[in-house]
């Protein structure tokens, strides 16, 4: 069951980073998308700590007590392979994964669930798990976007 749930996650966010990227391509800088939901979730919530371009760098990282990872190459780490499933993973956070080592990042999985209360966002049914997946995918491929070339 997990094997394959991660497998249809990384499918996932492969097709929609793919998808990004082929619309990039196809319609140039004058008509990207207005609103990028997975780069306001990152400005919103990761940049204060890995900063606007995700090198680690963001205001609040020399108070933390240890030192805050470049996004921009966890592919170059990773052996040329985005880490989508760490990556998602990482961020959701509900799901510990000893070998990721500890954590001091805050675990968002909880809290973008909580958002949704009891099931209602402006009077739509919503499920929580899948809005709450939404939310992490989105950011992961955001991060995915921010890889150095």
């Amino acid at each position: 069951m997990r094997s394959t749930l991660l497998g249809v996650l990384a499918t996932g966010a492969f097709a929609l980073g793919a998808a990004t990227a082929a619309q990039a391509q196809q319609s140039g800088a004058a008509t990207q998308p207005i609103f990028d939901t997975g780069k306001n979730e990152y400005e919103a919530h990761c940049a204060v700590c890995h900063g606007a371009r995700g090198e680690g760098n963001g205001p609040y990282a020399p108070y933390l007590t240890s030192a805050v990872p470049n996004l921009t190459t966890l592919t170059k780490r990773n052996g040329g392979v985005f880490p989508v499933v760490r990556v998602y993973e990482t961020i959701d956070g509900r799901q510990r994964v000893p070998a990721h080592g500890p954590t001091d990042m805050p675990i968002w999985g909880p809290r973008y669930s909580a958002e949704i209360g009891e099931g209602l966002y402006d009077d739509i049914r919503v499920n929580r798990e899948a809005y709450t997946r939404a939310r992490v995918l989105l950011l992961t491929e955001y991060i995915y976007r921010l890889q150095a070339q």
